[in-house]
């Protein structure tokens, strides 16, 4: 059975700091591939005023995954999922035969008691935290993860989690990558232009 990681996010731009995550938690988790679900909108987000049009987060992805099993994907765009609960659930529908756990930052987990549902999140698929420089502090006294403490997994257990009860979390640690897309779009206000014009979107998820 394939055993798929799952990253959402915006990818405004897509860069080095998702691919070594994903890369390094293929390793940690036993993956097949990582699928990037490049966001149609982040509801956190959407009032930053910099996000860039989807067919060049797209296009960003795709570069920055080049010769890795790591798949972009557009099936938010062609579900018409706005909420991840939602994704999640339809995506466990349309691939039953596939195991999926859900890949997130230390910085979202800080945050993850905003997102919709979240509880049911942690019931449909097992999360794999990733460490990130600057958020461990917030992201272990957050809200979610006052709940989720007691369905935490040791790391020496992570390639088991297609056999754990959910809820469970296990939380990784990894040699940091300092990228923030933040910083790139302040470095390059241009970024986008490198990505134009827009590809095709023809993603096989």
């Amino acid at each position: 059975m394939t055993r798929i990681g799952i990253l959402g996010g915006s990818f405004n731009p897509a860069h080095s700091g998702h691919r070594a995550i994903s890369l390094a938690a293929i390793r940690a988790l036993g993956l097949d591939e990582v699928w990037w679900l490049v966001s149609p909108g982040n509801p956190l987000k959407e009032k930053a005023g910099d996000m860039a049009p989807f067919e060049i987060r797209f296009a960003s992805a795709r570069r920055m995954a080049r010769h890795a099993p790591i798949r972009p994907s557009a099936i938010e765009l062609q579900l018409h999922t706005r909420f991840t609960i939602d994704t999640v659930r339809a995506i466990r529908r349309r691939y039953p035969n596939k195991r999926f756990i859900w890949l997130m930052g230390s910085d979202n987990l800080a945050q993850f008691d905003q997102w919709k549902n979240w509880r049911g999140i942690a019931r449909e698929v097992p999360i794999a935290v990733v460490a990130r420089p600057g958020y461990d502090g917030d992201a272990l006294a957050a809200p979610a993860m006052g709940w989720l403490r007691r369905f935490t997994r040791p790391v020496d257990q992570a390639k088991s989690w297609t056999k754990w009860r959910m809820p469970a979390l296990v939380l990784l640690r990894f040699r940091p990558d300092p990228t923030s897309a933040t910083r790139l779009r302040l470095a390059d206000p241009a970024w986008q232009r490198r990505f134009a014009p827009s590809v095709l979107l023809t993603p096989s998820t």
